[in-house]
């Protein structure tokens, strides 16, 4: 039995984590903004399950949810940061504010959960830090290249955190998603700007309309993608990087395609740029 630690937990992907976790027989601390419901959506948890209010944004009620989990269940094994934001819009129409929302949630809500509960994993020598990121993080696409970049940069500081915390005892994986058949591409989720450039429309404005009408029709299955999830937190050596769903592995092939061509049609030019010494050597 672990305890796991799920942010973004009253709806969609982190709603069904807690309710396989539970099924599973973990313990289970679920956040949300407004945790109220979460109790009434999972009544089988009964003791097992602790639903507590939390804003990712806010560093502060990070640190007090770590501090409940641990205090309720003693410790946490397997983290889940799952709280996330959308953004549709050309990279040009992205307002500041509509930019920095969608940072303040993907990429600083993470880290000031991280920095929350990376202690306690630190002190125990041991558990499970599972960052949900997008096939998005992997590869940039017209619409979504703000959110693109939150989740790149989650990437990032995910990949080099694996191998901070390796020799702590400290697992670390990014779950990258294709298009599941959640609410992400709801209002409640997903924002999209009042500006429209009209010279996007046939890019950016081709993904706003397919988003749309995609919407509820997406070919993954979030239950199936959340039992993925378990199994690899039940793994001994579990994977840096979990892809989930055909069309995330269809597009992520396609973009290790196209970097290796750019890297051999121009591997010349990129090595000319060393100093001589290097060049003789």
């Amino acid at each position: 039995m672990s305890v796991w630690f799920i942010t973004g937990a009253s709806r969609g992907f982190g709603l069904e984590l807690a309710r396989q976790a539970l099924a599973a027989g973990h313990q289970v601390v679920a956040t949300a903004r407004d945790a109220a419901s979460i109790k009434d959506q999972l009544p089988e948890g009964g003791d097992a399950l602790l639903a507590v209010d939390l804003d990712v944004t806010d560093e502060a009620q990070a640190g007090q949810a770590v501090r409940a989990a641990v205090d309720a269940f003693g410790r946490i094994d397997v983290v889940v940061n799952n709280a996330g934001r959308g953004l549709l819009s050309a990279v040009e129409e992205a307002s500041d504010k509509a930019a920095r929302s969608v940072y303040d949630v993907n990429v600083f809500g993470t880290l000031n959960v991280q920095r929350a509960v990376l202690p306690v994993l630190r002190a125990q020598r041991s558990g499970h830090l599972i960052n949900i990121s997008s096939v998005g993080g992997l590869v940039g696409s017209p619409g979504w290249g703000l959110y693109n970049s939150t989740k790149f940069a989650v990437e990032g500081f995910t990949e080099a955190l694996s191998k901070e915390v390796a020799p702590l005892g400290v697992h670390v994986t990014l779950v990258e998603p294709g298009y599941f058949r959640t609410d992400f591409l709801d209002g409640t989720s997903l924002h999209t700007e009042g500006s429209v450039i009209h010279d996007y429309d046939t890019t950016s404005g081709a993904m706003r309309r397919t988003a749309t009408q995609r919407n509820h029709e997406q070919p993954g299955d979030p239950v199936k993608a959340v039992a993925a999830i378990l199994r690899i937190a039940e793994e001994e050596r579990p994977p840096l990087r979990l892809l989930l769903g055909s069309d995330a592995v269809t597009n992520v092939e396609a973009k290790v395609d196209q970097l290796r061509g750019d890297i051999d049609t121009w591997r010349e030019l990129s090595l000319s740029t060393d100093h001589d010494d290097v060049r003789a050597g």
